[in-house]
């Protein structure tokens, strides 16, 4: 190997060091944004709960809440493509009317119901009534709006989602909605279906074996560099 394709190959492996460093070095950034981020969520999550018809400007979103009302099954609606322990299903989520709010209801993800095809929601769905004033309490997530509105379908005369959007489902409903879905937490008093669901557990996430990926991308790039180098030399 000629004197200039060494230096060329050698320059090039610096090259492709410092831009895996760079981003091992940003990987550990982006772990250490997402670990605060978590430290912040948890937070909100151990803080005293929340009733919603009283929070007043306070974010609900993280928070453990209460709510007081009426269900409206008639505007329920279904997230498909579901899983709990890989067991394929739907998620409902119903809208509850909520006492002494006026006309606002609050969307509750009652919780996740078995289905061969994940989209479908059961015949035995229509079991899963709860009558009269329900309370429920859960951990409120933000409701956002996405570039495809949550991809609403109707599937056998049920509108199912892929995921719930603030500005579509307010388009849909015929009542005003609060920014959030509560995901009701399981509790031994409640039916045993649907089955409610803990919220996602906070974790780091995959940017340190990332991050260690690209450093040892960047040490084997050193090694070969010198491998070339001293190779070089000696013919």
């Amino acid at each position: 190997m000629s004197l200039l394709a060494r230096r060329v190959l050698v320059a090039g492996l610096l090259g492709f060091t410092a831009v895996a460093t760079r981003l091992g070095l940003w990987q550990v950034h982006r772990r250490s944004e997402r670990l605060a981020n978590n430290a912040s969520i948890l937070a909100l999550r151990t803080a005293p709960e929340l009733d919603v018809s009283q929070r007043g400007a306070t974010s609900l979103a993280n928070r453990r809440v209460r709510a007081t009302g009426v269900y409206d099954r008639t505007h329920e609606l279904v997230l498909r493509t579901q899983a709990l322990r890989e067991l394929p299903g739907v998620v409902l989520v119903t809208p509850l009317r909520l006492s002494g709010a006026g006309d606002t209801a609050v969307l509750v993800e009652r919780g996740f119901v078995p289905s061969p095809d994940a989209v479908t929601l059961p015949p035995e769905a229509v079991q899963l009534d709860e009558l009269g004033s329900q309370r429920v309490h859960g951990v409120a997530l933000a409701l956002t709006a996405e570039a495809d509105s949550g991809a609403p379908l109707v599937h056998h005369e049920m509108m199912t989602w892929r995921r719930l959007d603030l500005a579509a489902l307010r388009a849909r409903l015929p009542y005003p909605i609060l920014d959030v879905v509560i995901r009701q937490t399981p509790d031994s008093s409640l039916p045993q279906m649907p089955r409610r669901r803990e919220p996602t557990e906070l974790n780091e996430g995959p940017h340190l074996s990332y991050a260690i990926q690209w450093f040892a991308f960047a040490a084997i790039a050193v090694v070969f560099a010198v491998v070339f180098w001293r190779g070089g030399k000696r013919g």
